[in-house]
């Protein structure tokens, strides 16, 4: 995309997208495109011939009158704003196992938050992983773009919740199981299935970002709004409870017993 078609940055244009799509829906109708379209050229204070057109022909071709969040907000802005918007929505994480491994690498004072140092230290990773080169003066731009995005509080650092959204993370796992299923059956076949997606290296014990991954969404069933300070406390009384040897890890059979499960026939 020429850049020159749009002055818009992404914090901008997420804040006019919400207008359309506050559930987060990652698009709107296609009647709503000639609103959206007014926005647009209020925040860019003139009217944009080329990019009208762009838009009228992406409504045009769409097949059922619905308008992703990617195809319009690669129209409007320029290509490094539209890859920091684009990116939770083109690489989600389906394992909070994995999502749970950034975290503690970036949390690395283990503060429990994201602060704008550990922030763009990610976005640094995340553009060179890209092959993305941008100056520091972007950098210090971007980093703090995607604090005014995602972070609501405003307090200049980012909680779990806040990361979560950035790197699209998808439902909790454990939201697809009855957790008060009466029959033994069910409860060891249900149990299987959430050992072996938190287990991701299959060693048949949880460890490490697992455990922190299995912890969080067990405990965001109760408590949606989960602190890293409040994942730490739960996360010590888990392995206090289970850690039957010892070893920093939860064994399969461990976290059976720890649940009243019978894994042997």
């Amino acid at each position: 995309m020429d850049s020159s078609c749009s002055h818009l940055d992404a914090a901008s244009f997420l804040h006019i997208w919400r207008l359309f799509d506050a559930c987060d829906r990652g698009y709107i109708e296609g009647k709503h495109l000639d609103d959206f379209f007014c926005h647009v050229k209020k925040k860019l204070g003139k009217t944009d011939k080329q990019m009208e057109e762009k838009l009228q022909r992406l409504k045009a071709a769409s097949t059922d009158g619905n308008l992703q969040i990617q195809e319009l907000a690669i129209i409007i802005l320029p290509e490094v704003e539209n890859f920091l918007l684009l990116f939770r929505r083109e690489t989600p994480l389906d394992n909070s196992v994995e999502f749970m491994r950034i975290w503690r690498h970036y949390d690395a004072d283990s503060s429990g938050f994201i602060s704008a140092v550990e922030l763009k230290s990610f976005l640094q990773d995340l553009f060179q992983l890209h092959n993305k080169h941008i100056t520091p003066d972007k950098l210090e731009q971007y980093t703090d773009t995607m604090m005014k995005m995602f972070g609501k509080n405003k307090d200049g650092r980012l909680d779990l919740n806040d990361l979560a959204r950035i790197l699209s993370l998808k439902e909790n796992f454990l939201l697809k199981f009855e957790m008060d299923a009466c029959s033994q059956k069910d409860r060891k076949r249900d149990f299987e299935k959430i050992f072996a997606h938190y287990d991701v290296s299959k060693t048949g014990a949880l460890e490490g970002p697992e455990v922190d991954g299995f912890v969080k969404d067990m405990m965001e069933l109760v408590k949606p709004n989960l602190s890293g300070a409040d994942l730490d406390k739960f996360k010590r009384a888990l392995l206090s409870h289970c850690d039957v040897n010892g070893d920093g890890k939860i064994q399969k059979n461990e976290l059976a017993l720890c649940l009243g499960l019978k894994l042997t026939p």
